[in-house]
């Protein structure tokens, strides 16, 4: 004989009650990001392997060390584009009962990877290319196909440069901060790439440029190496610094302080909460985030007003936040007034 289910007995259990509270966007405004992400690293990829194959010919036919290497660093970004692209597509995979907070972080691992390749492949080549034309000399041929492929090279890398500062600068309006800031904490790292690599890519090609003219009014191609040196040596900087920045997203790095500050503030704003005494926050992927919290709800209350009030809070950050996944908070005890802001990340 059947037994009627009572409302509560239909609540969903494992992964399908982790999702979000009433989310407040709709699928086309979640994939809006993700999709403008994939259209920055695809045009960036295209252009970065056209101007790679044209450096290089213009390379061989000038005997430009600075042109060669510039056609290394093309290479590299492209291969990076590849890393990126596969990031982008492999951490928006769902959570599964193997990974229950989803695969955002698979999108640092491949960004990491690209970082290192670009060190590797993009900088070594550069700097070892740029020595040996000082050691041994270069031997140099038609400047002017170098100084066509670098004028071109120039306009396509500033198209794909504009797409992704346009990028960044409706983000941070979004968010309220500086584009500056912005880069220095988004994790977004597909978008953060982008616009280094291209910023890279176009101050590298004026180094060319000025090498190629030293060495053609000095007629010494020393100044060509030089340049190719100094070109590997500003790829370096770029692949440190976004090493840097995705092994410490890998690591778990928290939400900014201005966010976090929020979070604190709008639990605290719940009506039976007394304080906040423990807020834990942090980045599970390009727009993911986790929030954990030690919560002091006030003692009068029932267990029924403590749900409700967690039920609340979800929606109320989430109003604010959407890229809030989870919000977990545990009931304990704590003084009032005495909450934990200027948490996260400077």
């Amino acid at each position: 004989m059947s037994t009627a289910q009572s409302p509560d007995d239909q609540l969903p259990v494992g992964l399908a009650a982790a999702e979000p509270l009433n989310p407040v966007d709709t699928p086309e405004e979640s994939e809006a990001p993700e999709n403008e992400s994939v259209g920055t690293v695809v045009i960036a990829g295209a252009a970065n392997l056209a101007i790679a194959i044209a450096k290089f010919v213009a390379g061989l036919i000038s005997g430009s060390a600075a042109m060669v290497s510039e056609s290394a660093h093309s290479l590299a970004d492209t291969i990076t584009e590849v890393f990126l692209f596969v990031a982008l597509r492999r951490g928006a995979r769902p959570a599964d009962e193997e990974h229950p907070f989803g695969y955002g972080k698979e999108s640092f691992v491949w960004a990491f990877i690209a970082a290192v390749f670009t060190f590797v492949a993009g900088a070594g080549f550069s700097i070892y290319h740029g020595i040996e034309t000082i050691v041994e000399g270069e031997e140099t041929g038609k400047f002017l196909w170098s100084y066509l492929v670098l004028a071109i090279s120039f306009g396509a890398e500033g198209t794909s440069f504009l797409r992704a500062r346009r990028q960044v600068a409706g983000e941070s309006r979004r968010w309220g901060v500086t584009p500056s800031r912005f880069l220095r904490l988004t994790p977004d790292t597909t978008v953060k790439a982008v616009y280094f690599e291209d910023s890279a890519a176009l101050i590298g090609l004026l180094l060319a440029g000025a090498g190629l003219a030293l060495t053609q009014l000095t007629g010494n191609g020393m100044w060509d190496g030089i340049a190719s040196i100094a070109i590997g040596l500003l790829l370096l900087l770029v692949a440190l610094t976004l090493a840097q920045s995705n092994a410490s997203l890998l690591v778990g790095r928290a939400v900014p302080r201005r966010i976090h500050n929020q979070i604190a503030a709008d639990l605290a704003s719940i009506p039976i909460v007394v304080s906040v005494p423990t807020l834990l926050t942090m980045q599970l992927g390009p727009g993911q985030i986790l929030v954990a919290a030690k919560v002091d709800f006030d003692d009068d209350v029932s267990g029924g007003e403590i749900e409700t009030a967690s039920d609340e809070a979800e929606r109320r950050l989430r109003s604010r936040f959407p890229g809030i996944r989870y919000v977990f908070l545990d009931p304990t005890h704590g003084t009032a007034g005495r909450n934990h802001v200027d948490g996260g990340v400077e």
